[in-house]
C-alpha cells in the first residue's frame, strides 16, 4: 500500500523554506562550513549499500550528491531520489544532467512521511539530514522501512553532538563560528548557520543516540549498527529490513 497522506506542519514549512534559495550553492558551502568533511560522511553511507542492491530511494535527495555516488558505485544501479523542496530538486537535476546519469536517476518531489510507493519496491533506502525535520521521528522510520523489501539495507547520514573534550569545541563552533562563516556567504547561509546548532542539540536532547537506535528496531529493522564520523560531529547509522 502507497503511505499515508500527511499534512504539511510548521517543522516541515520551515525547513522547506530554510533551505529553499540555497540548492545552487549547497553542496560547496556544506563542505566549506563542514571543513570538507560532509563529503566524507556521504561517500561513508553510501558504502554502506550493497552492490547488488539495484533500484534505491534516497530521501531527502536534495541536490542529489548521494543520488549520483550511488549510481556511480554500481553500473546497473537505478536511483529514485525524493526531497520536498522543488528549489533543490532542480539543483539535483541540473548535477544529474552534468554527471551524465539522467538515465539512471529519477529525482521527484515527496516527502518522507508519506512516500509515493509501494511496499517493498526498493533493494534499499539511504536518507540524509532527515529526522530533526519531522514530526514523527517513530512513524517516518516505518515509512522508510516499509518500501525496502526484506533483507534490504537502510542507511542513514545525520549530524551529531561530540562527547567529551570535543564537546565544548563544537558548541563554540555551532554557537559562533558556523553563524559568524555563514553570515560572510549570504544571509541565507547566516540563518542556516544560527539554526543548526540549536537544531542539532534540540533533536538529540529528545532522542538520543541509543533512542534512535531503539526506533530503527522498532521500525522493523535488525543488525543496527552506528558510526560517529569526525570526532563525532556526523553520524552514520544501517540495518536489514526484516
Amino acid at each position: 500500500m502507497l503511505g499515508r497522506v500527511a499534512e504539511v506542519s510548521a517543522r516541515t514549512r520551515h525547513a522547506r523554506e530554510l533551505f529553499a534559495p540555497l540548492g545552487p550553492t549547497y553542496d560547496r558551502y556544506a563542505r566549506l562550513l563542514s571543513f570538507g568533511q560532509d563529503p566524507r560522511w556521504r561517500s561513508f553511507l553510501v558504502s554502506r549499500v550493497p552492490a547488488g542492491a539495484t533500484r534505491v530511494l534516497d530521501v531527502a535527495s536534495g541536490t542529489a550528491a548521494v543520488s549520483i555516488e550511488l549510481a556511480r558505485r554500481a553500473p546497473s544501479r537505478e536511483v529514485v531520489g525524493v526531497d520536498q523542496s522543488a528549489e533543490m530538486l532542480a539543483a539535483g537535476r541540473a548535477r544529474v544532467i552534468e554527471a551524465g546519469l539522467g538515465g539512471r536517476i529519477d529525482l521527484r518531489e515527496g516527502r518522507a512521511e508519506s512516500l509515493p510507493f509501494g511496499d517493498a519496491e526498493f533493494d534499499a533506502l539511504t536518507f540524509t539530514y532527515l529526522l530533526r525535520y519531522v514530526d514523527d521521528p517513530a512513524a517516518t522510520m516505518r515509512e522508510l522501512a516499509r518500501v525496502v523489501r526484506p533483507g534490504g539495507t537502510v542507511a542513514m547520514l545525520e549530524f551529531a553532538v561530540p562527547r567529551g573534550v570535543w564537546r565544548p569545541l563544537w558548541e563554540l563552533y555551532v554557537r559562533v563560528g558556523l553563524p559568524g562563516a555563514g553570515a560572510l556567504v549570504s544571509p541565507a547561509w547566516r540563518e542556516v548557520g544560527s539554526f543548526l546548532g540549536p537544531s542539532i542539540r534540540g533533536f538529540y536532547e529528545q532522542y538520543p543516540v541509543d533512542r534512535v537506535l531503539e526506533l530503527w528496531r522498532e521500525a522493523g529493522l535488525r543488525d543496527v549498527h552506528a558510526r560517529r564520523l569526525s570526532l563525532g560531529g556526523g553520524i552514520v547509522v544501517w540495518g536489514t529490513r526484516t
